[in-house]
């Protein structure tokens, strides 16, 4: 995972986006790319061009990841929170 943050920061960097990017504007792009995604299956559920698919799942990763290099969050923590949590609320329904 390190080695994918670095990359992403590096290409920030290079791009000059480290200076610009805030987390309002990171925010905004990942719905933004979001909605981009759901584009791919907008008029076809079954019909999707895995490329395009990936591509705009790739935009949404690398600004959410953005905005946990900015704010020096641990993704695999946030991650394994996360999962951790919904573990508790759906098998806490489920019994």
């Amino acid at each position: 995972m390190k080695e994918v943050l670095d990359l992403i920061q590096k290409m920030r960097i290079d791009c000059g986006w480290d200076k610009t990017d805030t987390l309002p504007i990171l925010i905004k792009s990942v719905s933004i790319e979001a909605s981009e995604l759901l584009e791919t299956i907008q008029w076809d559920d079954d019909t999707f061009k895995e490329e395009k698919v990936k591509s705009e799942l790739a935009d949404v990763l690398m600004y959410a990841l953005s905005i946990a290099i900015d704010n020096n969050w641990d993704v695999e923590e946030l991650l394994k929170e996360k999962i951790e949590n919904v573990y508790k609320r759906y098998l806490k329904n489920n019994d």
